[in-house]
């Protein structure tokens, strides 16, 4: 048996404590294992390749739109192979950067390998037994696949096996109605293909607010074809090799067949926690797999800790990262400092964007009834908005009337995603007043003035600037 001063299962926000660890213990001994490509999901197949992806859709459609701004551009071709090879060009730069360190580390065992405990605080990995007293269990999350007969069979795509393409499908059918097939509908859209989305939620992007969920499917609506409320229940090869699914309208229970030249399934992610066999360790694990934590990320095992996808919190790279510094004020700087979620942010990288933090509507109604106000502004009611020639988008704002504490903001439109960080920065201040946002002087004309607007609207007439208030009426 290999013995270590550490184990960590998973190398991508675990690996935000490696180094500081080393540095306070320059002798420490530490094995990392990842059966994937070292840099966590993030990096490998998730955020940062389908954000390189999404970037030249979004530039598709940029020039769609030119012409209603007197910009008359031909797009003569999307190249879907360079497109493809230019994201797996970037993310195996920084993949191999991570191998080669973890490789030549002193302190470092890098196992490319599947572990799994046999008792605790001792792993199975590589044809080695290591055990060590102190654990990181990161292992991420993995796709979630419906039980649709014939699937397998069939074939499919998943987000972890997209980056891989090489070819673009004619047409493409997405089994899920989420923020993975809002993101991949958009992309293999803009490309070129002819995209069909089957969601079995009532709603499309059912997890943000219903007025904005319904503008992003309207917008989508016009380069997609999506059914919501449909149950995925077979699926089958056709005899002229294109992928017959075959889905079940929930309400009526009538049956309609989408045949394309490929299946993505984007029904969501999973735990990975039955690879490693917790129940022998003695780590509880939740009904759905998740790793069992308390408010210190700490497992039911003493220093086992645990974060990122693996716990099934909150399933965003920025989640992992905060969480890894909570970890880290624990176990290195020796606090007592519990995760804290309200301000957990989150963005969906389609056409348009979207970003939201805090509290829904309904949630917040339900947590602090009457005292909720409720502000709207909208993108083309701002000059930039209107320079733009953008139509519909808002920002959506919900404070405590009693405190006007900011519980909550969504975003759908262009820079969602950089609009909400001055709302975040504010929710994350002690204070976390709407009344920051609302008299803070805004740069005119630019986009950040609609975030301005939504939380004037809801703040009495006296915390308004002069000059804004004279342009509001």
């Amino acid at each position: 048996m290999k013995e270590y001063d550490l184990i960590v299962v998973g190398t991508g926000s675990a690996m935000n404590l490696v180094e500081p660890l080393i540095e306070s213990n320059p002798r420490m001994k530490i094995a990392v294992i990842d059966k994937d490509e070292p840099g966590g999901i993030c990096l490998t197949r998730g955020c940062i390749p389908s954000k390189i992806m999404l970037y030249p859709a979004e530039l598709v459609r940029t020039l769609e739109r030119a012409g209603d701004l007197g910009i008359h551009v031909d797009l003569k071709e999307v190249d879907f192979p360079m497109v493809m090879e230019r994201m797996r060009t970037l993310i195996y730069r920084d993949i191999n950067a991570i191998r080669e360190g973890l490789s030549n580390s002193p302190n470092i065992d890098y196992y490319n390998s599947v572990a799994e405990f046999v008792s605790p605080y001792t792993m199975s990995v590589g044809g080695e037994t290591i055990h060590a007293k102190m654990i990181f269990l990161c292992l991420g999350s993995g796709p979630v696949i419906p039980p649709v007969a014939g699937l397998e069979e069939a074939g499919y795509l998943t987000s972890d096996s997209v980056i891989g393409m090489t070819a673009l499908p004619r047409s493409l059918t997405v089994i899920g109605g989420g923020y993975i097939a809002a993101e991949y509908g958009h992309f293999f859209s803009a490309m070129g293909s002819k995209v069909t989305i089957v969601g079995r939620n009532p709603r499309f992007l059912p997890e943000e607010e219903p007025e904005l969920s319904e503008l992003v499917r309207k917008e989508l609506a016009s380069h997609m074809e999506i059914f919501t409320d449909f149950e995925a229940v077979r699926a089958e090869r056709t005899q002229s090799g294109q992928k017959r699914l075959v889905a079940r309208d929930r309400k009526t229970g009538a049956e309609q067949a989408f045949e394309s030249d490929e299946i993505l399934v984007a029904a969501g992610r999973g735990s990975l926690s039955h690879l490693i066999h917790p129940e022998r360790a003695g780590i509880e694990t939740t009904a759905n797999g998740w790793i069992t934590v308390n408010e210190y990320l700490e497992t039911s095992q003493p220093n086992v800790w645990s974060f990122g996808d693996a716990i099934g919190k909150y399933l965003f790279k920025h989640a992992a990262n905060y969480e890894s510094g909570i970890v880290y004020q624990n176990l290195i700087l020796k606090k007592r400092v519990k995760a804290d979620y309200r301000v957990m942010p989150h963005a969906v990288f389609t056409y348009p964007e979207v970003a939201s933090v805090g509290l829904g509507e309904k949630a917040a109604v339900e947590r602090y009834g009457d005292r909720v106000l409720v502000g709207f502004y909208r993108y083309e009611d701002t000059a930039k908005g209107e320079a733009m020639n953008v139509s519909g988008y808002f920002v959506k704002a919900i404070i405590d009337a009693e405190t006007q504490s900011i519980l909550g903001a969504h975003i759908v439109g262009p820079e969602a995603s950089v609009l909400i960080q001055e709302i975040i920065n504010v929710m994350h201040a002690s204070e976390g007043s709407a009344r920051t946002v609302g008299e803070a002087i805004h740069i005119h004309p630019s986009l950040s003035e609609v975030v301005e607007r939504a939380f004037q609207n809801l703040l009495p007439a006296e915390h308004y600037h002069e000059h804004v208030l004279g342009e509001t009426l």
